[in-house]
């Protein structure tokens, strides 16, 4: 049978409800890291999704309802998150979720900051690419036009 995909809310949910059940005897933060990891996964798609409008109509979009669920689920999830901090930090000291949070903020933005580097040097490299064909195109003609030439003028 295939696994069941959570997403968004229920997902928060089901990672905190295990969190809860197993922090107590969770010997280091390894034995719950999927569930965190989840938990922001499940917190993203949510920021996603209340950021993303595309293929919806105007009154999915505006609808008092598609508002109000977004903003709730929002509220909801960063409750949760507030909630399992606490919990974290509880077990495991005084500053443990601000320290998760930081550190997973702080490789965010270097692994955006190491595409932003890998895409310019992609463009760079195409760039020379495409400046080696044009050189290569020139020679090509150059060659062809002196070919040209030198035929004409021994006939």
């Amino acid at each position: 049978m295939f696994a069941e995909v959570l997403t968004g809310i229920a997902l928060i949910n089901k990672s905190v409800d295990f969190i809860k059940t197993n922090i107590g005897t969770a010997k280091d933060i390894g034995t719950i890291a999927k569930q965190i990891d989840d938990l922001f996964d499940g917190k993203a798609q949510i920021d996603k999704k209340r950021s993303k409008r595309t293929g919806m109509s105007i009154s999915e979009q505006f609808g008092v309802k598609s508002v109000a669920a977004e903003i709730i689920d929002a509220k909801l999830a960063a409750e949760r998150l507030e909630e399992i901090g606490i919990l974290v930090d509880n077990r495991f000291g005084y500053g443990t979720w601000r320290g998760i949070i930081n550190e997973r903020n702080k490789r965010i933005a270097e692994a955006k900051e190491a595409a932003k580097i890998q895409a310019k040097e992609k463009a760079e490299k195409m760039e020379e690419i495409t400046n080696i064909v044009i050189a290569i195109i020139c020679i090509v003609l150059a060659a062809g036009l002196l070919i040209g030439v030198v035929y004409f003028l021994t006939r």
